[in-house]
């Protein structure tokens, strides 16, 4: 989920005050930016060759041409400050946002907060998109809830069986 306590947009805010809060900054669409940051594309944009989901890295902020660019797997993509609602942090990213990739370690928050998206296939797929190491931090009860609860696509899984492991 995007709002609440454990929301992404709270959660990005968060690592990023801890993470990069020194430098230059600009202001737009109910986000700061900085050198550095860790943001991802939020729409297809064909002229710029970028595609919603993809993420990149803030590489530079030209206050005078009011101008952001960021770094895409070696590629640079230029925006102007007034194209940045096409932007978000992506520190922290939803399920959503982030299936079809994977990341060496994934933490998930799972909590009642966001009884809504408790469900095994979210679950699942949110545990599978870490390479080496998932962490769940949250409530058992919640786990229980999303384990318990699917949507009305049955799918088959291991997660089950994967939990009780971990026990």
């Amino acid at each position: 989920m995007q709002r609440g306590l454990l929301g992404c947009r709270n959660l990005n805010a968060a690592l990023q005050e801890n993470l990069n809060s020194e430098g230059p900054s600009v202001q737009r669409y109910g986000w700061t930016f900085r050198i550095g940051d860790k943001v991802m594309q939020t729409v297809n944009d064909y002229d710029k060759d970028v595609f919603n989901g993809e993420m990149g890295r803030i590489e530079s902020l030209d206050t005078i041409d009011q101008e952001v660019t960021v770094q895409f797997d070696g590629r640079r993509v230029t925006y102007e400050f007034n194209e940045l609602d096409e932007l978000i942090l992506s520190y922290a990213v939803t399920v959503h946002k982030s299936q079809g990739t994977e990341y060496p370690a994934v933490v998930i928050p799972i909590h009642t907060q966001h009884y809504a998206l408790l469900q095994r296939n979210l679950l699942y797929t949110a545990i599978t998109r870490g390479r080496k190491l998932v962490v769940l931090v949250g409530t058992q009860k919640a786990v229980a809830i999303a384990v318990k609860r699917m949507d009305s696509r049955r799918r088959v899984t291991l997660l089950k069986e994967r939990l009780q492991e971990l026990k």
